[in-house]
């Protein structure tokens, strides 16, 4: 098999991956795009493993590592998007920009404290 073929569906994979963090604003939608470049990437580290004919495969340590990497990944991002939904009622990511908290007059530092007197 030619290495162009897993190499384009990885490409293609990636793109799609891609697209969905630039253009989703659900978080849970978010998450799973970069799923999928992930799996672009690992689709990549097994193919040219195999092309290589590597004798210690270590495109396809690489790709456990990178598993192991991403569902830690979910688990932590899919928490953190269950506590804003919670908070929130929404997980809009646009609506998430409303989470910064702005300073207050007491939080102000000295040289803002001085310009607020003067």
């Amino acid at each position: 098999m030619h290495l162009a073929y897993p190499a384009v569906l990885a490409v293609l994979l990636f793109c799609t991956g891609l697209y969905g963090v630039l253009a989703r604003r659900n978080a849970i939608l978010v998450l799973m795009s970069v799923e999928l470049m992930l799996n672009a990437v690992n689709l990549n580290l097994v193919a040219f493993d195999v092309w290589l004919r590597d004798a210690l495969h270590a495109g396809q340590a690489l790709t456990l590592f990178t598993i192991a990497i991403a569902a830690a990944e979910i688990g932590i991002g899919l928490a953190i998007v269950l506590m804003v939904y919670r908070n929130r009622g929404t997980s809009d990511i646009d609506k998430l920009r409303d989470n910064a908290e702005t300073a207050g007059p007491d939080d102000a530092g000295p040289d803002e404290k001085a310009e607020a007197t003067a």
